[in-house]
């Protein structure tokens, strides 16, 4: 004998077309999100513009000299942005290299067991409150305990490897170094919180399989969960990366502000964004117009290393299908 069909109310609602009321809910959404991609291009399209126009003037008279330069002397009217352009790439790049090695790190100590649940999450909150710190308190920090705190390490690098370029200077006071290490603790936040959310996303089951085949824990972390995360927490670094190269306060304050290419980690050196900060209150009209040149050079670095990132976090994505 057949069973009588039970109505149910849920599944007729989920069957039946949607109502007018949803159907203006969600076409008012699609016009909000749309909305809001118009409003944040047409504002990187005015601000490239705005930039743009101060700064052609300086890129009419001087083409690429202020890109090749190495001088920057305002009453000479010589202006050259090429040792803060090292500066900028130099002191990201290590930064990237300390915090994105300290970062992932964490995030696998956050996400693989190592720590009951909730102590984890106390630990996740502190991680993420670092984000919440000016970046001037970074550079008072950097500048009363780091620089004490590595100075008798890095004179004794320059007394026993002085020969070798990295070490060849010493540390007298503001350098890249400090200001690198800073750097490096202000991105960990990112980094650390978007790799967690990477190792997260891998399914359950990818790890109970890796232990099924015999593996420990940390083969299964080491050649499982990260290989699978990759993409994600490259994206991290990435993320991580566009910030260092933008950072201005800190740097400013620990980087030592001087016009000079060197290897020496020691050394002062200057970045687009400090000499961009401290150049300006007291800039006349032709440095400003260099100061611009200079913020669109920035700003085109920062696209060009935005644009590579998604372009090998796509090309991942694909080799992973």
């Amino acid at each position: 004998m057949k069973k009588p069909f039970l109505h149910n109310v849920e599944t007729d609602s989920i069957c039946q077309p949607p109502s007018p009321s949803v159907i203006f809910v969600d076409r008012a959404f699609r016009m909000l999100a749309r909305l809001g991609v118009i409003l944040v291009f047409s504002l990187i399209v005015v601000l490239v513009l705005e930039i743009g126009i101060k700064a052609l003037p300086s890129i009419q008279k001087s083409g690429l000299d202020v890109i090749t330069g190495t001088v920057w002397d305002v009453g000479q009217q010589k202006f050259g942005i090429l040792p803060a352009i090292w500066g900028t790439l130099y002191s990201s790049l290590i930064a990237l290299f300390v915090g994105g090695f300290f970062g992932i790190s964490m995030a696998i100590f956050l996400t693989q067991d190592f720590l009951h649940p909730r102590l984890a999450a106390i630990f996740r909150a502190i991680v993420e409150l670092l984000a919440a710190i000016p970046s001037v308190v970074y550079g008072l920090w950097g500048i009363f305990v780091v620089i004490p705190a590595i100075r008798p390490l890095t004179d004794e690098l320059n007394e026993s490897l002085g020969w070798i370029p990295f070490f060849s200077s010493t540390l007298s006071g503001p350098g890249l170094l400090p200001a690198a290490l800073v750097l490096a603790i202000m991105i960990l936040p990112t980094i650390a919180a978007v790799s967690q959310d990477a190792l997260r996303a891998v399914p359950l089951r990818t790890k109970q399989a890796a232990y099924g085949m015999g593996t420990t824990h940390w083969e299964a972390i080491l050649k499982v969960m990260v290989p699978t995360a990759a993409t994600g927490i490259f994206g991290s670094l990435v993320l991580g990366l566009g910030r260092a190269l933008g950072e201005t306060m800190a740097l400013a304050m620990l980087i030592g502000n001087s016009n000079q290419i060197s290897l020496s980690l020691f050394a002062p050196a200057n970045t687009l964004a400090a000499m961009l900060a401290l150049n300006f209150p007291e800039a006349g009209p032709s440095e400003i117009e260099v100061l611009m040149y200079a913020a669109l050079v920035l700003m085109l670095i920062t696209l060009v290393v935005n644009v590579l990132g998604s372009m090998i976090i796509t090309y991942a994505q694909r080799g992973m299908k």
